[in-house]
């Protein structure tokens, strides 16, 4: 799972920074191109919900080669757009199917105990990172071959075939998965009993989904799994996990502030050139990626407290993110990104740990992709506010950042019982 992490973000960091380039070759506007693009951020802000969803009813298996060979065909579209149009169409199976990291976490939390998903999510996000970190380099020795642009597209689409193959490959047990999930709910009693007698009412109705598909018609099948896919979903809608929800959206949008107009500020502030704002970008990321193999140190020092973790790297975010913004020369700057990097990396490990513990063991596609249709949310919304601040001001963006990590941080506190007892939060049921 490490190495189809490392292939999947290793291929698409190949094309992604080539998009806007070739769309404007084939004689796009920026306000085409522009379109398409938050075409693609929506798409993903609606499906990753529903397809992790799906992950939970039909089987990470089943799911997770769907998502992988759709998504390779939306890149193999992609190695074969000659007009704007065929552009446009390659990138809808991404945007609807791009969800192969989700899957692989859900799956990943599937197999390992709760004690030790942080670090080892921390570790599948590392791996993932050194991939998206090496992939412009070799896409970008691919453009200056001709037809560059095609032949990453193929390389790409080549490597999600790749891993369909590694995943249908695995020693699948997903029966006995489903069991030590219920022993594990059981023994530990971190689900509630609302939720528990939900999620056994919705395994009775997949028992059926089931039945139906060896004796009822295809159709049938699908609209009792889209039935349960809807009811899980408007679960978690009702349910008590907006706060965590809400920290998520509130920190991403604060680091995407930070970032949004990174170059644009270093050269107004401090005349610093883009060559050195791509190396130290690149030293960040370097850094973040290297962050997820010290987790395991992290959790126990802090005993295995998620919430006491995410909390402390929220406000360490928050002060280096206002250290950056009343920062006086360069190397004040250089000194905020290198434990940014640090300190995002970690939030981010330890609030997709707490959205998977608050919410049950029945649910965690669903929870892993509900949390990436709020991230999806923030990338939408923080290049409007980004442009905003920045009428004021360089430092408008971070600063309000700042403001908004505050937020989040004061929700952790206002809600901290809530996380002394996981077992109190439930998604309620119809």
């Amino acid at each position: 799972l490490f190495l189809l992490a490392f292939q999947d973000l290793f291929g698409v960091s190949m094309v992604v920074p080539l998009l806007n380039l070739h769309i404007k070759s084939l004689g796009a506007s920026p306000t085409v191109a522009g379109i398409i693009g938050s075409l693609y951020g929506v798409m993903q802000l609606f499906s990753s919900t529903f397809v992790g969803c799906w992950s939970d009813i039909v089987g990470r298996r089943y799911s997770l080669l769907a998502c992988i060979l759709l998504s390779a065909l939306g890149y193999f579209l992609l190695g074969t757009s000659t007009t704007v149009f065929l552009f446009a169409i390659s990138r809808i199976p991404v945007g609807i199917f791009k969800h192969t990291l989700s899957i692989s976490k859900a799956l990943l939390s599937d197999l390992v105990s709760e004690r030790d998903r942080p670090l080892v999510i921390g570790r599948f996000n590392a791996v993932s990172s050194v991939g998206f970190i090496l992939g412009p380099v070799v896409g970008g020795y691919f453009t200056e071959l001709e037809g560059g642009f095609y032949k990453s597209s193929f390389v790409c689409a080549s490597i999600f075939i790749l891993n369909a193959g590694l995943v249908w490959m695995l020693p699948w047990r997903e029966e006995n998965i489903s069991s030590s999930e219920h022993a594990q709910g059981t023994n530990s009693n971190k689900v509630t009993e609302n939720f528990s007698a939900k999620a056994n009412h919705d395994r009775r109705f997949q028992s059926v989904a089931a039945g139906s598909v060896a004796s009822d018609s295809p159709f049938q099948s699908s609209w009792i799994q889209t039935a349960v896919m809807l009811k899980r979903i408007k679960g978690i809608a009702c349910s008590d996990l907006w706060d965590i929800f809400l920290v998520r959206l509130l920190m991403s949008i604060a680091v995407l502030l930070y970032y949004s107009n990174f170059g644009l500020a270093l050269e107004e502030r401090f005349g610093v050139k883009p060559k050195f704002t791509g190396y130290l970008i690149s030293y960040s990321s370097t850094l973040g990626a290297l962050s997820g193999f010290l987790l395991e140190p992290i959790t126990r020092l802090y005993q295995h407290n998620t919430y006491t973790i995410l909390l402390h790297s929220s406000i360490l975010t928050c002060t280096l993110i206002l250290l950056y913004a009343s920062a006086l020369n360069v190397w004040t700057v250089i000194l905020s990104s290198t434990f940014l990097a640090f300190s995002t990396a970690v939030g981010r490990t330890c609030i997709t740990d707490l959205e998977l513990s608050l919410g049950g063991n029945q649910a965690r596609g669903a929870l892993l992709g509900a949390g990436q249709s709020v991230t999806s949310v923030g990338r939408i919304v923080a290049p409007l506010l980004s442009g905003i601040a920045q009428e004021f001001s360089p430092c408008g963006p971070p600063s309000l950042g700042v403001g908004l990590a505050l937020v989040a941080i004061l929700t952790m506190n206002v809600n901290k019982p809530k996380y002394g007892g996981i077992g109190n939060v439930k998604l309620k049921t119809q």
